[in-house]
């Protein structure tokens, strides 16, 4: 029986998630992959990652990437199944995205109902960041973009009386140039934490603080390329972006770090006191017991999560201490 994770991914459109789990699909070979877990997408998943692999690898010397949330289609799921090679997958991962639509003055009633219960129904939410956005001209476009506020009153509408734990994932994406060292790097972290602060707070207040884990997790969704400029048209920002050689390649780093976190977070749900009523989370344990060999592969995973760097646990230690 394959178990099903649900995971929601916040963020503004064009903001770079479909690019994020490209990164995460086609580097997990080389990563957790070596586990000998396989990730497998579901037939239109695999499409979509495909046209989109094509693109990123096909990027002239000099690309936009316009920031900015606009009116799309439709939510979206990417389905991946999780398992040994050559295996019957056993878990199964449900990354829901939706139009930024649905969080502006023009969201109907069933689009809040649908941003509401997907926030309940998952255990782990992906908080993806324009990171040129946040750090360029003094975040001049981070409001409008990456609308830190909208996402706090979000979690504040929805995080309320939790009964089980939940893994906040905050995850700045086209963030090479910010990179660099580690000094950088670390200029870039104490960006996230000032300007999601009011989050933040909200996470860590006496209800929730027992009950929710979030980290941060930078993840170089291109790699060898940095940050060449931004020019406001029209009262919209165009952030423009080059490579660092003109055979630079499409070299993304990191992109597992989201995915061990996750290994993490369920692994250590497992290990916890079977007695507990989790609702959710009591597949997951069984299926984790079913599997000795997913567990063993994952718990290998799960302990290369990076925390230095711009990489760091900010509340909830104790639901990743799998030692």
């Amino acid at each position: 029986m394959t178990q099903e994770i649900n995971i929601a991914m916040l963020g503004a459109r064009g903001v770079g998630k479909t690019s994020l789990l490209t990164a995460i699909y086609e580097q997990f070979p080389d990563t957790i992959g070596k586990t000998n877990l396989q990730l497998t997408p579901d037939l239109e998943s695999s499409a979509l990652l495909q046209e989109n692999l094509g693109k990123l690898k096909s990027l002239l010397d000099d690309f936009e990437a316009k920031g900015g949330i606009e009116n799309t289609e439709k939510e979206r799921s990417f389905i991946f199944d999780l398992g040994k090679k050559g295996a019957k997958p056993s878990v199964r991962l449900k990354f829901t995205d939706f139009p930024g639509g649905y969080l502006n003055s023009q969201a109907t009633a069933n689009n809040h109902k649908f941003v509401n219960d997907l926030l309940q129904k998952t255990s782990v939410v992906l908080i993806t960041i324009d990171t040129p956005a946040l750090m360029e001209r003094d975040s001049k476009w981070h409001e409008a973009i990456n609308r830190p506020q909208q996402v706090a009153d979000l979690f504040a509408r929805v995080y309320t009386d939790i009964k089980s734990p939940k893994l906040v994932i905050f995850v700045p994406v086209r963030c090479e140039s910010y990179l660099k060292d580690a000094n950088s790097a670390n200029i870039l972290l104490k960006n996230v934490k000032e300007k999601y602060s009011r989050l933040l707070n909200l996470l860590s207040s006496a209800p929730l603080l027992p009950l929710v884990v979030s980290v941060v997790t930078p993840v170089q969704t291109v790699g060898n390329v940095v940050f060449s400029s931004v020019k406001e048209i029209e009262g919209q920002p165009h952030f423009y972006f080059r490579k660092t050689s003109h055979d630079a390649k499409y070299s993304p780093k990191d992109s597992d770090q989201p995915l061990r976190y996750i290994l993490r977070f369920m692994l250590k749900l497992q290990i916890e006191d079977k007695d507990r009523n989790w609702g959710f989370y009591s597949p997951i344990r069984i299926w984790l017991g079913w599997d000795n060999y997913l567990k063993q592969a994952a718990m290998q995973a799960a302990l290369s999560c990076k925390t230095t760097e711009g990489f760091t646990v900010i509340q909830g230690d104790k639901w990743l201490n799998i030692d």
